[in-house]
Order: structure tokens, then C-alpha cells, then sequence
């Protein structure tokens, strides 16, 4: 294990992110205790998961479990990987496009595209934050998922967007508020990434990036739960479209 120096600004990230991600599931929960509409419940159990996911994780990268280190390679030297962060990705951002498709009132084939290409963006970060021949090989495997995250972005803003035209006013509203925030957030992860220590560049330190990792966890997590289960009263709304989605 590698614990984090306390006082640290990487040890003071991680534990703001593992009590404000639990806070954000205590809030989410005491939200949606009383509701019994089934639609409504969905999109409760799926929010509720994301931070309460992300709670866990950084409370595992807190207290030094779910940290590694290694040679990276290439003269790199010892790199320093939160494997936990890339577990809670796998875990979560699928859980966030879910919601983003029940608001649009999704068909399954979108679902399974956007889904699909989110296991493969994360997976093949994975593989270069793992990967031990130095820089190069780290960086294009950075570049294969940056290109899947830009697919999955496409197909959000496209085709997702375009089913989402269908929804009364009030509904699209959200849903392109939503889709907006995501698309910002998500798009500053790899940037970060390959900016850091993990890329290789480290234009900033492990604590300058832990931190900034935390807020834009925090930000695309809680700061989207918020936003999305605060406007309840929108999701029930309806489609302008009377047709049914494609089961």
C-alpha cells in the first residue's frame, strides 16, 4: 500500500472527496426515501450509486488501498497509479449515461452503443495507466481512449440528443443542461490525465492532480445528482412524441 502523507494536499483531496462523495449519498438517499413511483425510483437507484461508488473508492485511495506504484519505464521512474479511481469510472460513468437515457427516453440500441464505448474508453485508460514501457506506449493508448470518449460524446450530443428533441419543453431543458455539464466535465479528464504525472508530462504535481481529479469527480458525480434530482418534478413530464421508445 502507499498512504498518502496525512496533511498532505493529496491526502486532504482524498478524504474531501470521500466525505463530500458520501455526503452527496446520504443527501441522495434521504431525497428519495419517501418515493414510491416506479419511474421516479429509478433514477434515484441509479444516482444514488454514483456517489455512494465514489465514496467507497476514494475512501479505499484515502487510506492507501487503493494506490500502487511502479516503474513506468523509459526513465519515468516510480509512477504512482489510484487504480481505485479508474474501478469507480467503470462503476459510475455508465451508471451516469443511464440516467442521462432514461431522461431522454432512450432506445436500447443507443444505450448499449454509449455504454459499450464507455467500458472500452475506460478499459483502455486503464491500460495506460498500468502500462510499464515508458511514455509513448502510455500516450497512445491515452489517444485510443480519448478517441472513444470523443465517439461517446458524439453519440451523446447527436444521436441521444436527437431522441431527447421529442420531450416537452421543460424535460429537453434538463436533459440539454445535463448533457452540456457532462460533456465540459468529461472532456477535462483526459486533459488532466496526460497533463499530470500519469501522462507523463507533469506539468503539475500528484497533489496539484489528485485535487483537481477530486473536484471534477465531485463536479460530474454530486454536482450532477443535484442537478438532476432537484428538477423531479420534470422527469414525468412526458415525451411531445406519444410513440414508445424502441424496446
Amino acid at each position: 500500500m502507499v498512504t498518502p502523507d496525512p496533511g498532505s494536499l493529496q491526502s486532504i483531496s482524498l478524504w474531501v472527496g470521500t466525505v463530500g462523495m458520501a455526503l452527496g449519498t446520504l443527501y441522495f438517499l434521504w431525497e428519495g426515501w419517501s418515493v414510491r413511483d416506479p419511474e421516479e425510483q429509478e433514477y434515484y437507484v441509479v444516482t444514488i450509486f454514483v456517489p455512494a461508488i465514489a465514496a467507497a473508492s476514494y475512501f479505499s485511495m484515502a487510506t492507501g488501498f487503493g494506490v500502487i506504484s511502479f516503474d513506468a519505464g523509459q526513465g519515468m521512474g516510480e509512477t504512482v497509479i489510484y487504480w481505485a479511481r479508474y474501478a469507480d469510472w467503470l462503476f459510475t460513468t455508465p451508471l451516469l449515461l443511464i440516467d442521462l437515457c432514461l431522461l431522454a427516453d432512450a432506445d436500447r440500441n443507443t444505450i448499449y452503443t454509449l455504454i459499450g464505448l464507455d467500458v472500452f474508453m475506460v478499459g483502455t485508460g486503464v491500460a495506460g495507466a498500468l502500462a510499464r514501457e515508458g511514455q509513448t506506449v502510455r500516450i497512445v493508448w491515452w489517444a485510443i481512449s480519448t478517441g472513444a470518449l470523443l465517439v461517446l460524446l458524439y453519440v451523446l450530443f447527436g444521436t441521444l440528443s436527437e431522441q431527447a428533441s421529442r420531450l416537452s419543453t421543460d424535460r429537453a431543458a434538463l436533459f440539454s443542461q445535463l448533457r452540456n455539464l457532462t460533456i465540459a466535465l468529461w472532456l477535462l479528464y483526459p486533459v488532466l490525465w496526460i497533463l499530470g504525472t500519469e501522462g507523463g508530462v507533469e506539468l503539475f504535481g500528484l497533489g496539484v492532480e489528485t485535487a483537481l481529479f477530486a473536484a471534477l469527480d465531485l463536479l460530474a458525480k454530486v454536482g450532477f445528482g443535484f442537478l438532476l434530482l432537484r428538477s423531479r418534478d420534470v422527469w414525468t413530464t412526458g415525451a411531445l412524441d406519444a410513440s414508445p421508445a424502441d424496446d
